[in-house]
């Protein structure tokens, strides 16, 4: 049978398929793995209810512990509490802003459409604040889209939720 630390190195290897850089546990999808007799269970939770990634990464878990030997597991998925941008780990954040893609902030949800007090933003790839939201959708449902006044360089900010 295969210790928790074994199966968490296995997910490690499991990217994400929407933004490959980052890995499960890099984004908090993986939300326990619990280890015992009956065998293992994986509780993941998406990044939001209805996100198309959801049965992917199901399949991709499977996939990966399936290859690693793993023969008694089963994965769950839960939608409360709803997953949050605070369970992105320091390392994902990092990742995503290596790759070009604004990391969050700040914890707790952006409400700051609902007010005249537009979010600051630091570009990825200049850190400029000169920002501006050019769609509150990006490429996914998860991220909006922004561009760079001063580098011109367009880039995706993954939302707080």
């Amino acid at each position: 049978m295969n210790s928790k630390e074994e199966i968490l190195g296995f997910l490690e290897e499991v990217p994400d398929p929407e933004i490959p850089v980052v890995n499960v546990l890099d984004l908090g999808i993986v939300r326990s793995v619990e280890v015992n007799a009956d065998g293992t269970l994986v509780t993941i939770t998406p990044t939001y209810t209805g996100c198309p990634a959801t049965h992917i990464i199901e399949d991709d878990i499977r996939s990966k512990l399936t290859e690693k030997g793993v023969v008694n597991f089963n994965i769950k998925t839960i939608l409360s509490p709803a997953w949050t941008t605070d369970w992105i780990s320091e390392e994902g954040r990092r990742k995503l802003k290596e790759y070009g893609i604004a990391p969050p902030e700040e914890s707790t949800s952006d409400k700051s459409r609902l007010s005249e007090n537009p979010k600051v933003v630091h570009c990825p790839r200049c850190k400029s604040t000169n920002t501006e939201m050019v769609s509150f959708f990006g490429s996914t449902p998860c991220k909006a889209l922004y561009t760079c006044s001063d580098c011109k360089e367009p880039f995706d900010y993954f939302k707080c939720l």
